[in-house]
């Protein structure tokens, strides 16, 4: 059994694994089959529906809906009131269960308050989605996306700073001084 803290109004449904030093806050629902990891917060008022997977250190602000179909890596942060879809074309009165779509968000990736990422679409490691953003094709990793549809602005660090890149196709994080190159339309750390 594992050591983890969840509030007194959080509801969590059978079959679930929740790591170590995980903490469930108010309100939230952790549904039947979930896997949340070591380190995880899952924030007020949260909907983690039935066979989410979540890694460690996941970090998931209140009022978020992760539906069916999610996988979060480690290191992942979920802005307040972001959401995912799992269908592409939902109907009341049609029952798409069976048409859920995976969305995978790659390690380190922060996506920004509500923000909206369309199912399908995977977003790449460390990649940065900005509040409000509706994310409706892949995601780069160290990518920068805003707006609505989402477009690439920029490219950020590890650390979520934007890198600026020489003539080389070279650039430094302002925090970290970890290096990193741009190269085909893809960054790597160096």
């Amino acid at each position: 059994m594992s050591d983890f803290f969840a509030h007194e109004t959080a509801v969590i449904d059978n079959g679930c694994t929740i790591g170590n030093g995980t903490k469930i806050w108010h309100f939230s629902h952790i549904m039947p089959n979930c896997t949340i990891g070591e380190g995880c917060n899952i924030g007020q008022n949260v909907v983690v529906s039935p066979e989410v997977i979540l890694g460690k250190n996941v970090k998931v602000q209140n009022n978020v809906s992760i539906y069916t179909g999610v996988i979060c890596q480690d290191d992942v942060f979920l802005g307040p009131s972001m959401v995912f879809t799992n269908v592409i074309n939902p109907r009341s009165a049609v029952n798409r269960k069976n048409e859920y779509l995976k969305t995978t968000v790659k390690k380190g990736a922060s996506i920004g308050a509500n923000a909206t990422i369309v199912c399908g679409n995977d977003i790449g490691e460390f990649a940065f989605i900005g509040a409000g953003a509706v994310v409706v094709k892949e995601v780069l990793p160290y990518s920068l996306v805003v707006g609505n549809p989402s477009k690439h602005i920029g490219w950020v660090s590890e650390y979520g700073h934007r890198l600026n890149f020489d003539e080389n196709g070279l650039a430094t994080c302002s925090e970290s001084l970890e290096k990193y190159q741009l190269k085909e339309n893809r960054v790597t750390k160096l």
